[in-house]
């Protein structure tokens, strides 16, 4: 049956990516795959992630208060 790929020759495959790009290249490969596909999936599905804000919430007892500034004007001589 020509155009399968069974499971020696997916071994074969991996060994020679193995041997091409290095045991510290791989995990690397891998997580720039995942994103790819990630992505890929998100614009094929419609999703938007980047409309999606994470707001980090302080309370209001730790919040910066500006009345507690002091301005000091500077007087000229005159």
């Amino acid at each position: 049956m020509p155009g399968f790929i069974g499971f020696p020759e997916i071994l074969l495959l991996g060994l020679v990516v193995l041997l091409v790009f290095g045991p510290k290249r791989l995990p690397e490969m891998g997580r720039s795959m995942g994103k790819g596909l990630r992505e890929f999936k998100d614009s094929i599905s419609g999703d938007k992630h980047e409309e999606r804000v994470d707001v980090l919430a302080v309370p209001l007892d730790q919040q910066p208060v500006l009345h507690d500034v002091v301005v000091r004007e500077r007087h000229e001589a005159a």
